[in-house]
């Protein structure tokens, strides 16, 4: 028996998936089944919340400093670790008081500067590899929630899904680019493909097409 000849291989480009965006309602239920009274859980609620509040990248949300953040004007300021681009972006109502809940009642004692550490001793900052995986999988899973197979599952998600509300609300493209730290509109010009309504605006009539071609 001769064996099939191989099949040609389809080149997948880079960035040709479309981004995976929750819905507002697995949102609340993930937030919802954190344990707020526990110090961990308070200081993970305040980090998905940056995440899907502000759409930082889990390496910045790891870097962020007490100093980061400046409480008369409701800002914070930080050095972004992927382009070293620094950034402003406000300090929203609930995200406060998150911050504030986790120093004053779930923050143990350490000598870190970093504003998240780890609950276990010695109370270090986090490692440069730790990405929050297993933190976001557990809450997942004690929600109830799954994400389709093959599509990201990361805090990078809670990224997209901020832009994808940004785009759902019509907000224009350089204000999402400067919200999301990207120094050029063209990576954020990666997020459109999740916003279907305004795909299918742009859509062609088939038939428009073919008539078109046969008046040639």
């Amino acid at each position: 028996m001769t064996c099939p000849p191989q099949l040609p291989k389809v080149r997948t480009f880079r960035n040709a998936t479309i981004p995976y965006v929750w819905s507002k309602t697995d949102l609340q239920r993930l937030l919802g089944v954190i344990d707020r009274h526990d110090p961990k859980g308070k200081r993970d609620y305040a980090i998905l919340l940056i995440a899907i509040r502000l759409g930082l990248r889990i390496s910045d949300i790891r870097s962020l400093k007490q100093s980061s953040i400046d409480w008369n004007r409701k800002t914070i300021k930080l050095i972004m670790v992927k382009t070293g681009q620094p950034i402003e972006l406000p300090l929203l109502k609930d995200l406060g008081w998150a911050i504030i809940d986790y120093l004053q009642n779930g923050r143990p004692a350490t000598n870190s500067e970093c504003l998240f550490v780890r609950h276990r001793a010695p109370f270090n900052a986090f490692g440069d590899r730790n990405a929050f995986y297993k933190e976001l999988h557990c809450y997942m899973l004690k929600a109830g929630l799954t994400i389709p197979g093959g599509q990201r599952q990361g805090l990078h998600s809670l990224r997209s899904t901020l832009a994808g509300n940004m785009l759902e609300v019509k907000s224009p493209l350089p204000i999402i680019s400067e919200s999301l730290g990207h120094q050029s509109v063209n990576t954020t010009s990666l997020y459109l493909k999740i916003d279907v309504e305004g795909l299918r605006q742009c859509a062609l009539d088939p038939e428009e097409v073919f008539v078109d071609e046969n008046n040639l």
